[in-house]
């Protein structure tokens, strides 16, 4: 259908501050409220606004469903020693496993929304003004009775995680009712993630919400226990696009123990397409990944790096996955990308590359190279 030149000036607004409602969007043009109203129905009839909160038809983006918290790494000087003191580099950075694949899309290019839960305090403040700052649109994010939340990890000398202790009460407290006016985001999305630290009952609407939608949704467990929290949501009437656990993690997704090797893992993961999984991506370390499908099974080797952290590997690999599904990638090529995007962020000490973008783009174009 055709559009009024005001109509075309609305959508020039809104795709340059997504975030403007009716009244903002009045200022901007020098009329009333009621005459932007009339055009926003206008242009839901005609197809360019899908559902509320202005979204725009043709612009995929990704909505994460996760956890949103401040990370408080402790890197020990020397090897750590348990029970008792170790001299350490402390620092606070932005975290949270939904937040920062959001993050991660958002560094790499993609439109990407976060529905979570901060507190009404200063760390909630801060956490979503620098999540904002980084690209990801944070207007659906709820505000919780809860503080904020925080996730303590303590880190080797070389990096590697001696232990993790979080505070999640916000996300644990969301609720269906405080994410409903989320629905149509997630309805319309391009990729969903569900970010295993929600609860079954939010985690359940959201795969019924994007499977009404026709929305991929890729799972990530987070941890054993909460694969084993989400394992019965696995099944035909929900079905999931991807899951993206380890080895440990798939045999709490099963049932039983699984071996970490390839004929183990391939029928683990042929139980979970039984059960409506599409794609089982299972980590394996260093050993890189096996991606099994419905007719296929790809192994994946990681790509190497100088690790300088390992907090954030995880969710840089999901980020990196996303953002190739978003672009219409293979889901072959979209998990090769998340390798790559998950050694660029092990090498840079941050649990979000601030530079993930660039340096992934030159790292890709390398790997083309003929």
């Amino acid at each position: 259908m055709t559009l009024t030149p005001r109509e075309r000036e609305i959508l020039a607004l809104l795709r340059a501050q997504p975030l403007l409602d009716a009244a903002g969007l009045a200022r901007s043009l020098g009329t009333s409220k009621g005459a932007v109203a009339v055009a926003l129905s206008a242009l839901s009839q005609k197809g360019e606004i899908v559902g509320r909160g202005y979204i725009l038809r043709g612009e995929p983006w990704a909505v994460v469903v996760g956890g949103a918290a401040w990370d408080i790494k402790a890197r020990s000087v020397a090897t750590v020693r348990l029970r008792t003191s170790n001299p350490a580099v402390v620092g606070r950075t932005p975290g949270g496993v939904g937040r920062n694949i959001a993050e991660g899309v958002a560094r790499l290019g993609g439109r990407v929304h976060l529905v979570a839960a901060v507190g009404a305090d200063t760390a909630g403040r801060d956490l979503l003004a620098i999540t904002a700052e980084a690209g990801v649109y944070v207007d659906h994010v709820v505000t919780s009775p809860h503080p904020t939340g925080s996730y303590l990890a303590a880190l080797d000398s070389d990096g590697e995680l001696v232990v993790g202790l979080s505070d999640f009460a916000a996300t644990d407290a969301m609720d269906v009712a405080a994410l409903s006016r989320s629905q149509e985001l997630i309805a319309h999305a391009g990729v969903a993630v569900l970010d295993g630290n929600v609860g079954v009952p939010v985690a359940a609407w959201v795969l019924a919400v994007a499977g009404g939608g026709g929305v991929p949704v890729v799972l990530e467990p987070v941890s054993v226990a909460k694969a084993a929290r989400i394992a019965p949501l696995l099944r035909p009437d929900l079905p999931v696009y991807a899951v993206t656990p380890n080895v440990d993690e798939l045999a709490a997704l099963v049932g039983r123990p699984v071996d970490d090797t390839t004929a183990d893992i391939v029928t683990a993961a042929r139980g979970l397409h039984a059960r409506g999984v599409a794609h089982v991506w299972v980590s394996r370390g260093a050993g890189g990944s096996l991606l099994v499908s419905a007719d296929d099974v790809v192994a994946l080797d990681a790509v190497p790096a100088e690790v300088a952290d390992v907090t954030g590997a995880g969710d840089a690999l999901t980020a990196g996955f996303v953002h190739g599904l978003l672009a219409g990638e293979s889901p072959a090529e979209a998990a090769r990308q998340g390798h790559l995007a998950a050694a660029l962020t092990v090498a840079s000490g941050h649990t979000v590359r601030p530079d993930l973008g660039v340096a992934f783009a030159a790292a890709l174009a390398d790997t083309r190279q003929p």
